[in-house]
Parts: structure tokens; sequence; C-alpha cells
């Protein structure tokens, strides 16, 4: 089950909740009891290598498959 993170709107108190993906986005806030909308974290994105256009599209592949088809 995930792990969801909360942040009430009365009091701003923050807290996280295991929820299954079925259940309702809502949980009460447990220091003052009132609803808690859930927060929406942006996920890191890691660029590793030299890039992605140099290792996925080479130049002489192109050449090679045309080559060999003679």
């Amino acid at each position: 089950m995930p792990t969801y993170s909360y942040r009430c709107d009365k009091c701003t108190h923050e807290f996280d909740v295991r929820q299954s993906f079925k259940d309702k986005p809502l949980a009460l806030c447990p220091e003052c009891g009132e609803e808690a909308r859930r927060v929406f974290c942006p996920v890191p994105i890691v660029f590793k290598g030299p890039g992605f256009y140099t290792t996925d599209s080479r130049p002489g592949s192109s050449v090679k498959a045309s080559d060999s088809g003679e």
C-alpha cells in the first residue's frame, strides 16, 4: 500500500497515511480533527550519461543498416 502525504487546511499540520489506491484521498488531521488534503510532490528525474541523443540515435547506425542490405 502506498504512503501519501497530507496537510491540514486549518492548522497546517503535515502527516503521512498509508492508503489503498481504492480509498478516497481524504483524511482527518490527527492534531485538530479537521479535513486534510493530499500533498503532491514532484518526482525527481536524474539524467545520467553523456546524453540521450548521442547514446540512442547514433549517426552511423542508419548507414550500417543500409549497407548490409546491398
